[in-house]
C-alpha cells in the first residue's frame, strides 16, 4: 500500500520572542515520500539543494569572471611595460658613454649647476672619489700583474711624457682661425695621460687597472717637471714658459695617490669592503662612470659662453682636429705595442696580453684638459687668449673619452660572446 502524506508546517501563535517568529516565517512547506515502510528524502534534499546552491553557483561564476578580469589586466600591463627591460638593457651596457654626453649636455642646457659645481670643487672630490674606488676595487693579484708587465708599463710611460708630444710640430703647421685652436691642440699633445677616465675605462674593459693607475700616478708626477720643458722647446720657441711645479705635484698627490691609498688600506683592513667591493664590481664602475661625468659637465658650464661665441664651422672644424689627434695617438699606440709583442718573443710577451694592451691604449692614447688648463692659466697669453687655447681642448677631451668608451663597450660585448660561446 503506497501514500503520500504532506506535512506543512503552519506559523505557530505568537508566543515567543520575535526571533522565534523571524525563523519559523521563513521555513518552507517540505515534502516527504514514502514507499511501504521506507520513507525517502531525496525530494528534500534536492529542493533544498536547488533552492541555495544557485546562489553558490553564481558568485563562484561572477569569482572567476573577476579572476580573468585581473589577469587580463596584468597581461596588459606587462605587454605596455616590454620597452622597459630592453631599455634598462641598453643604458647598462652603454652607462658610461650616456652619463659623459648627458653631461655634455647638461652643461650646455644649464651653466649655472656646472659653475656652482666648479665653485666648490666638486672636479677634485670626483677625481679623489673615483681613486678611492680603484683603491678598494685593487686586488693584491693585480699589483703583481702590473710589476710582471713592467716594459709595459714602461713603454706606455715614455709614449705619453715624449713620442705623442712629438705630434705638436705636425699641429702647428695647420692654419685655422683663431689660430689659438691650433695651439691649443699642440700644447694638449704635451700634456700626461687622463687623471681618472684612463683608469676607469680599463676598469670597465677588464684590463690591468693596476698597470693603469701606474702609469696615471706616474706620467702626471713627472709631467709637471717635463711638461713645460716639451712646450718651451716643441711649441713656445724659446718663448720662457712657467708652470707652478710645486702647487701641481701637490695637487696631484692629494687627489690621486692619497686616495688611491685609503682605499687600498680599507680593502685590506676590513674584510667587508672586500667582499663588498667584489660583489658590487658593475656597481662601482657605475659610480666611477657618474663621478667622471662631472669633469665635463664642469667644464662645458664654464665654457658656455665661449662656444656660443665661437662659429658653428670653425669650432667643428677644431672638434674633427681633436678626434684626428686621438686617433693618430691610438694608431701610434697599437702600431708599436704590435711591433715590440712581435720582437720580444710574440704570444709569450708581458706586450701580447689582452689586459696589457687594453691598459696601455686607453691611458697612453689619452690626454688630461685639468693639467692643460692650469698650464695654459700660468702662460698669461704669451701664446694667445686662453679661453680660445682651452676651448677646442675641451672638445678633444670629450671626444677621446667618448670615443674610447664606445670602443670599450665593443670589447665588453666580444668578450661577452666569446664567454657564452
Amino acid at each position: 500500500m503506497a501514500g503520500t502524506l504532506q506535512i506543512i508546517f503552519l506559523n505557530p501563535p505568537v508566543t515567543g520572542n520575535s526571533l522565534s517568529r523571524c525563523r519559523s516565517s521563513h521555513l518552507p512547506t517540505t515534502h516527504f515520500s514514502f514507499s511501504g515502510n521506507c520513507p525517502s528524502i531525496i525530494s528534500y534534499r534536492l529542493h533544498l539543494g536547488s533552492k541555495f546552491s544557485s546562489p553558490v553557483r553564481a558568485s563562484s561564476q561572477y569569482s572567476n569572471k573577476g579572476n580573468d578580469c585581473g589577469d587580463n589586466l596584468l597581461r596588459a600591463t606587462a605587454k605596455n611595460f616590454d620597452w622597459v627591460k630592453p631599455l634598462s638593457g641598453f643604458v647598462s651596457n652603454n652607462f658610461l658613454p650616456l652619463a659623459l654626453i648627458g653631461g655634455v649636455a647638461l652643461g650646455l642646457a644649464n651653466p649655472t649647476l656646472g659653475c656652482l659645481a666648479d665653485r666648490y670643487y666638486l672636479s677634485k672630490i670626483s677625481t679623489f672619489g673615483i681613486f678611492i674606488i680603484s683603491g678598494i676595487t685593487l686586488r693584491s693579484d693585480e699589483v703583481g700583474a702590473a710589476a710582471e708587465a713592467w716594459p709595459v708599463g714602461l713603454f706606455g710611460l715614455v709614449s705619453i711624457l715624449f713620442f705623442t708630444p712629438l705630434l705638436s710640430k705636425i699641429i702647428l703647421l695647420l692654419k685655422l682661425q683663431p689660430q689659438e685652436f691650433v695651439t691649443g691642440l699642440a700644447i694638449f699633445s704635451c700634456m700626461p695621460t687622463t687623471l681618472s677616465s684612463g683608469v676607469a675605462l680599463t676598469r670597465l674593459a677588464g684590463g690591468n687597472s693596476a698597470l693603469a693607475l701606474v702609469m696615471t700616478l706616474i706620467s702626471n708626477l713627472l709631467g709637471i717637471l717635463i711638461v713645460p720643458f716639451s712646450i718651451s722647446k716643441l711649441i713656445a720657441s724659446g718663448v720662457g714658459v712657467s708652470v707652478p711645479a710645486e702647487q701641481l705635484f701637490r695637487s696631484l698627490v692629494l687627489t690621486l695617490l692619497v686616495p688611491l691609498i685609503i682605499g687600498k688600506a680599507l680593502r685590506e683592513c676590513f674584510k667587508g669592503v672586500a667582499e663588498f667591493s667584489d660583489r658590487n664590481r658593475k656597481l662601482l664602475s657605475m659610480m666611477s662612470a657618474l663621478l667622471l661625468s662631472l669633469a665635463p659637465f664642469i667644464q662645458v658650464s664654464r665654457s658656455r659662453s665661449l662656444l656660443l661665441l665661437v662659429k658653428p664651422a670653425v669650432f667643428l672644424l677644431a672638434v674633427v682636429l681633436g678626434v684626428l689627434l686621438h686617433l693618430s695617438l691610438f694608431a701610434f699606440n697599437a702600431l708599436a705595442i704590435s711591433l715590440l709583442s712581435t720582437i720580444s718573443g710574440g704570444s709569450e710577451s708581458s706586450f701580447s696580453k689582452k689586459q696589457n694592451i687594453s691598459a696601455v691604449l686607453l691611458v697612453a692614447s689619452q690626454k688630461t684638459l685639468p693639467v692643460m688648463v692650469a698650464v695654459v692659466e700660468q702662460l698669461g697669453g704669451a701664446l694667445g687668449e686662453s679661453g680660445l687655447l682651452v676651448l677646442p681642448c675641451i672638445a678633444a677631451h670629450l671626444n677621446q673619452i667618448i670615443f674610447d668608451s664606445f670602443l670599450v663597450n665593443v670589447w665588453f660585448q666580444k668578450e661577452h660572446e666569446l664567454k657564452s660561446a
